[in-house]
């Protein structure tokens, strides 16, 4: 019997992270293997599961892929990883992969018709989280979610908007798409998401709503969708491309130094945010006084932060965010405005 592999794909801060934290704390004593794969060098995704203190996001549970999108790295990074998983003396039961926030899925699914895992291992479904406030803010789309069913399923692009590209692309790949985040959002917004995601959607795809992605597993793993069987059929703007990069997106660490007034931080981080069109940001900072380590996360500016767990003895205590901006951001004035600092030279 093939081993099921979840795919959860979703845009930067989307909520794919605490949706599989999710699914490993209701496990019910089901082995899961994690994959997490990010756009950026600080493991964030990887750190924030390990310190979850939940049964199950052990290191050997919880494998990093940090070189760039997935969808980039299928042969030099997805594929061994994937081997060392089906080869070892216990097998994991379900196999749950979070792609980058940038990354395509399409490629990705493509992967698991390779010999090397195809007799071993299917894709389960491919489950796509969906920032709710961001794309009710327009965020992604030029036009509503719907334009994308109403050009036809071979849709022809009249315009570059990465975003909205990589968008559509997520949800054309979706098995299922979870509407997260929809905590405070008037239900007549919301039922204009649902209906417009709906539309843009293949048919029989399901849209559940979430608040901290908090589903039943039993519901996310075991849609048996085996997707890489028709993955050819489904669209992504990328069909036909030889090679694909994300050259119009950056990332780079800011490291603030010690932080004595987190709230001030997050004040700078919204400011930040809407003074260079930053579309996330997430790490971890050093709050002196505080036995435990700080987490923050920013999408744009909606800011989360929180305590997660004690600095280990000997660890060092450090502050650095991860920030990811479309290109030409100036990285230096954002590292300076996060720090409190004077604005500095501008980096390309």
């Amino acid at each position: 019997m093939k081993i099921p592999a979840t795919v959860v794909t979703g845009f930067l801060g989307s909520g794919k992270t605490t949706l599989i934290r999710h699914l490993v704390a209701n496990a019910r004593g089901r082995r899961l293997a994690l994959i997490i794969n990010e756009f950026g060098d600080l493991g964030f995704d990887r750190e924030l599961l390990l310190g979850c203190g939940i049964a199950g996001c052990d290191d050997e549970d919880v494998i990093e892929l940090a070189n760039g999108c997935i969808c980039c790295t299928v042969a030099d990074e997805f594929l061994p990883t994937m081997e060392t998983l089906l080869g070892r003396a216990e097998p994991p039961d379900h196999i749950v992969i979070e792609t980058s926030g940038l990354a395509l899925p399409k490629p990705l699914v493509k992967a698991f018709n390779w010999p090397e895992v195809r007799s071993k291992v299917t894709v389960d479904g491919v489950v796509t989280v969906v920032d709710a406030p961001a794309v009710a803010a327009g965020r992604f789309t030029s036009a509503p979610p719907g334009a994308v069913a109403e050009r036809g399923s071979a849709v022809s692009v009249d315009h570059d908007e990465p975003l909205e590209e990589l968008f559509e692309d997520q949800l054309a790949c979706a098995d299922m798409v979870v509407l997260n985040k929809i905590d405070g959002i008037d239900t007549a917004i919301l039922d204009g998401l649902r209906s417009g995601l709906a539309a843009a959607l293949r048919p029989g795809v399901k849209i559940l709503e979430s608040v901290h992605g908090a589903l039943d597993p039993r519901v996310v793993l075991g849609l048996a969708a085996e997707a890489e069987a028709g993955i050819d059929a489904r669209f992504s703007h990328h069909d036909g491309e030889e090679e694909h990069g994300h050259d119009e997106f950056v990332t780079f660490i800011a490291a603030p130094g010690p932080i004595h007034d987190p709230a001030a931080l997050e004040a700078r981080i919204r400011a930040a945010a809407a003074a260079h069109d930053v579309l996330r940001i997430k790490g971890f900072v050093d709050v002196p006084g505080k036995a435990m380590r700080h987490v923050v996360q920013a999408v744009g500016a909606r800011v989360e932060r929180y305590y997660d767990r004690p600095w280990r003895k000997g660890e060092a205590r450090r502050s650095e965010l991860v920030v990811i901006a479309e290109r030409g951001i100036d990285a230096a004035a954002v590292s300076a405005a996060l720090a409190g600092e004077a604005v500095g030279a501008n980096v390309p």
